[in-house]
């Protein structure tokens, strides 16, 4: 099928890109892509994913939008505080790009919904804010099959690789950088510890742009690199990185064959009582 009319112009500046051209605009159209968080990272990626083409988009949140959000979440805006992030998000796509189609997943990411709502994007972006969800994604993925560009940000910095261990070979997964999710407090959370917020901007524009590369398959991918930005003192820097032959997920022995270890995390969590 032919790019329309409009289209040609839309997207000038990517035809004339030896690597992306007609075909790749094309192939932009047919992409499915799954965004967990439509938070810090979220915002620009959703909104560069629409102004890219890509023809669908999925978003996955519970929350609402909030006035304390506005600082770094530029999808939304204080008309919408109060509503659910998905349909804040899916409202400023709308006005961006009315051909980049949006389902709404108002729900939290959980090991019941996690491998259904994969199975039916090509590629899964993790704009998450916990480490619950990080370790969630990247099981469900390795399971699923599926490609994961996940980004993280805290107070300056910010890092963003990809994952497909699922590949094999020289591919590692996110538990073969980080084992198991550290102890409950040992990190802050962006609310406890701050962030600037121009620094969702910028590692969440990189994430876009990783998700277009694995999309059109160009590029040099960043499977077994994790990229590491530090704002304060203006400086990229990359970590190879190589699958941990004892990891639990993809390594040689593997222990984790399913999701049923997020299931038993969440309903201990749900049993630990409340301290006063």
């Amino acid at each position: 099928m032919p790019l329309a009319p409009q289209d040609l112009e839309r997207y000038a500046r990517h035809l004339i890109l030896g690597e992306v051209g007609g075909a790749g605009q094309l192939k932009l159209s047919e992409s499915r892509v799954l965004v967990v968080g439509a938070g810090g990272l979220g915002a620009p990626l959703l909104l560069y994913l629409a102004a890219a083409g890509v023809g669908a988009l999925g978003i996955v949140d519970d929350d609402s939008v909030a006035l304390s959000n506005l600082q770094r979440q530029i999808i939304h805006n204080e008309a919408r505080i109060g509503a659910p992030k998905t349909e804040s998000a899916k409202a400023s796509i709308a006005a961006l790009n009315r051909t980049t189609k949006v389902d709404c997943h108002t729900t939290r990411f959980n090991a019941e919904n996690a491998l259904d709502l994969i199975a039916r994007y090509d590629l899964v972006a993790d704009g998450s804010d916990n480490f619950e969800t990080r370790f969630l994604l990247n099981d469900a993925c390795y399971f699923a099959k599926r490609p994961l560009v996940s980004g993280s940000i805290l107070r300056f910095d910010g890092q963003l690789s990809t994952y497909k261990a699922y590949l094999g070979g020289q591919h590692p997964c996110y538990r073969c950088i980080f084992r198991e999710p550290p102890p409950p407090g040992l990190i802050p959370s962006c609310a406890e510890g701050g962030v600037l917020g121009a620094i969702a901007g910028a590692i969440g524009s990189l994430q876009a742009t990783e998700v277009l590369k694995e999309l059109l398959g160009i590029g040099e991918s960043l499977s077994g690199q994790l990229l590491i930005y530090e704002a304060l003192s203006a400086t990229f820097r990359k970590v190879k990185v190589k699958p941990d032959p004892e990891c639990p997920l993809c390594g040689n022995n593997p222990t984790i064959r399913d999701l049923s270890l997020h299931r038993r995390d969440a309903a201990a969590a749900i049993c630990v009582p409340a301290m006063s």
